[in-house]
């Protein structure tokens, strides 16, 4: 007997739906901005919403699998059960015609004893034949049967498999590229999904970031940065991140005086505490450049809107002296 494939029932969990982006509260002054965000790119809040599509598709398709299964399962049982009940007939009449094979279509005629026996015996063999033939007939018939629905189940199956581990894997990137940026909670998802890749900083010969003197012109302040902290700066520039930016700053036991720090402003000159979409979004795509970099820039933690990201553990609640909602802090190694 076939052994029948188990109908797959697997649990499916679609993330949340993103909400819409709300303008942070802030100072009612009106900076000189420069106007549009960062880039035309995807968001993560569009990489979230059509993920959440996908999997809501996935979902129904899973249930359609599903119920597919339960009838090819039930279908196949009848189809066995059929093949089960015709193996006697049809092992009766094949011992039957062991027995009396030796004799063959003429001998058997040719016993006949005159042309009435005769005709009788030639109706019977056709019998015989016809009922013969039609067995075998159901009796294959309802093998392939049972081998096309156990082929159309694996079908099913594996289709509903693969669409699972598809969406699986989508939901895990949506999730792993929002938790990389601060989550729902920072960004509202309006953050680009993905980011320029940066340059690589130099490394030393153990791959490493040793550390560096505060002794190369700083070109935001006129004071000295290193050589990774300017690296860092061009980059990030040169990645569309162009509003005012300071560096260098005297005083202090932070990385500022040591030409080891950059505070990126919202707009062109000063700074504003974000309290508009354009200044939180810009904020938000230039975090999240400065965190998907972190690795190839030589970045020590990044400072936005009360959270602080250290490559170690994450991103975490941040109190400090300032709330860090009017620019995004960069600390480097």
């Amino acid at each position: 007997m076939l052994a029948l494939a188990p109908i797959v029932a697997l649990s499916f969990l679609a993330a949340p739906a993103s909400p819409a982006s709300a303008e942070p509260d802030g100072s009612s002054a009106a900076p000189d901005e420069a106007g549009g965000s960062v880039g035309k790119n995807v968001t993560l809040d569009d990489v979230i919403e059509s993920s959440n599509r996908k999997f809501v598709a996935a979902k129904a398709a899973v249930a359609r699998s599903t119920t597919a299964q339960k009838r090819l399962a039930a279908e196949i049982k009848v189809a066995q059960g059929r093949r089960l009940a015709l193996l006697p007939e049809v092992n009766a009449i094949a011992a039957q015609q062991y027995r009396t094979g030796h004799l063959g279509t003429a001998g058997f005629l040719l016993g006949s004893q005159g042309s009435s026996d005769f005709l009788q015996k030639a109706v019977s063999l056709e019998e015989i034949n016809t009922i013969q033939d039609r067995k075998l007939a159901e009796l294959n018939k309802a093998i392939d049967q049972v081998n096309s629905k156990k082929a159309a189940l694996d079908a099913e199956v594996k289709k509903q498999q693969n669409s699972l581990v598809v969406m699986r894997k989508q939901k895990e990137a949506a999730d792993k590229a929002l938790a990389l940026v601060g989550g729902e909670s920072l960004t509202q998802g309006v953050v680009l999904a993905e980011s320029p890749t940066a340059a690589p900083a130099p490394r030393d010969s153990n791959g490493g970031f040793p550390s560096l003197p505060c002794n190369v012109d700083d070109p935001t302040t006129g004071g000295c940065i290193t050589a990774r902290t300017l690296h860092m700066l061009k980059e990030t520039q040169k990645a569309g991140f162009d509003r005012f930016v300071g560096c260098h700053r005297n005083g202090g036991p932070f990385e500022h005086p040591k030409g080891r720090a950059c505070d990126w402003s919202l707009q062109d000159r000063g700074f504003a505490v974000a309290h508009n979409a354009d200044m939180k979004t810009y904020g938000n795509n230039l975090m999240a450049f400065l965190v998907r970099n972190a690795d190839r820039l030589g970045i020590y933690y990044v400072i936005w809107y009360k959270q602080i990201w250290f490559p170690t553990r994450g991103w975490s609640s941040y109190s400090g002296p300032s709330a860090h909602t009017d620019h995004v802090h960069v600390s480097m190694l």
